[in-house]
């Protein structure tokens, strides 16, 4: 055998596979045509039985409509009831109140910082008052600071924490 002889040889086998394979190919694209053409068969003969003449406001005069696609006559349900909860449930339940101005003026560029930053300077607070009131207490277990009378003590304390105060607000 010479090149050529081999080299067709072995052409004229992949141009059979490749027909076979397209055989094969046009055999399944039969076989789902075929399928979808049943398919729609029965649904369109499924749809022709679902669809049928309902007579709603007259009566048909014939008798074999008469009897497969007349609907019962419809009973009138009690509509005051739904009407009467639907205009309570329509009734406005909020009473609009006066308009306060300052809710209306213009707010600080800040209010928002000073809004989510209020309950932690809140338990600041708490904190600084419990620890002034414990100084004050040691101060007058230790008897540093010159011997006053109660009164004297409650006013000197009552001014310091003013002073923290106004410093606070400063």
């Amino acid at each position: 055998m010479t090149l050529s002889t081999m080299s067709s040889n072995h052409n004229e086998e992949k141009i059979g596979k490749l027909e076979d394979e397209a055989l094969k190919r046009k055999e399944r694209l039969a076989a789902l045509k075929r399928k979808t053409k049943d398919e729609s068969k029965d649904k369109d003969q499924t749809e022709e039985a679902k669809k049928r003449a309902k007579f709603r406001s007259y009566l048909p005069l014939d008798e074999e409509l008469k009897t497969t696609a007349v609907l019962p006559q419809a009973k009138p349900g009690d509509v005051e009831s739904i009407v009467k909860e639907e205009l309570e449930a329509g009734k406005s339940t909020v009473v609009i109140d006066e308009v306060d101005l300052t809710k209306l003026a213009p707010r600080k560029p800040d209010w928002d910082l000073k809004r989510d930053l209020s309950k932690k300077l809140e338990k600041l607070h708490k904190r600084q008052q419990k620890a002034i009131a414990e100084l004050i207490r040691e101060r007058l277990k230790s008897g540093l600071t010159q011997t006053y009378d109660l009164a004297t003590r409650v006013t000197l304390g009552a001014n310091a924490n003013r002073k923290l105060d106004v410093e606070e607000e400063d």
